[in-house]
């Protein structure tokens, strides 16, 4: 009967939305108790939580999607509203207008290009190249550029989910090894390299690096998107 059950349970959409939600609440409580130690950051430990669940109940990704695609569908309107705090504070954006200009263009250019030389250094085959490329921009935006340029969406969503995962753990060790301490040089290079993910660990952080973050992810998803026809 057990076994049954579970079988009935597995199958219902209901069943893993909650369980995404009750994985990512512990792992928020987790990061607390922590002190915010990057290595326990609640989507790293998130995704290893349910990548374990699934493989152990040997339940499909599909099946499990058709539950967590609600929690998907809120990404479009969360980063919609990042537009909120920039429009609350535009000022430090408009006194820092021409830093952020070059950062940019810099940061995005160095993202795709580095990301196309080593794939060719390594003799990738091209669509592969095509998925890696735009990885430090939204999963959104990276997956169609991908797609448009002949390259796997799955595997660009997988990429970018890594880099934003790895820019989570790294940022504040790095940022602090190399003394960086303005919010917003630090929100601007997190959101540029590691867009949503570590937009969120920005807004925890400190709001400014939070607003400034959101900026370079926003901007770059669109110059992402330009300039990553110039590599390949």
């Amino acid at each position: 009967m057990g076994e049954g059950l579970w079988v009935y349970l597995a199958a219902s959409p209901l069943l893993w939305l909650t369980a995404t939600l009750a994985v990512w609440i512990a792992a928020v409580g987790l990061s607390k108790l922590s002190l915010g130690n990057p290595l326990l950051n609640p989507t790293l430990v998130s995704v290893s939580a349910i990548a374990l669940v699934l493989l152990i109940a040997k339940v499909d990704y599909r099946r499990y999607f058709d539950g967590a695609q609600f929690i998907h569908f809120l990404l479009g309107p969360a980063t919609v509203a990042l537009g909120i705090p920039l429009y609350e504070r535009l000022s430090p954006v408009k006194a820092n207008l021409f830093p952020i200009s070059v950062a940019l263009v810099v940061g995005s250019a160095t993202a795709v290009g580095s990301t196309v030389l080593l794939c060719r250094a390594f003799r990738l085959a091209e669509p592969v190249t095509a998925s890696l490329a735009p990885k430090s921009t939204t999963a959104a935006i990276a997956m169609a550029v991908s797609s448009g340029l002949g390259g796997n969406p799955s595997l660009t969503a997988t990429v970018v989910v890594l880099t934003g995962i790895c820019g989570a753990v790294m940022v504040t060790p790095l940022m602090n090894a190399m003394r960086v301490k303005d919010f917003s040089a630090r929100g601007f290079a997190v959101g540029l390299a590691s867009h949503g993910i570590d937009t969120a660990r920005a807004y925890a952080v400190h709001p400014l690096a939070g607003l400034f973050s959101g900026i370079a992810m926003s901007l770059n998803a669109i110059l992402t998107s330009l300039i990553v026809h110039a590599f390949l």
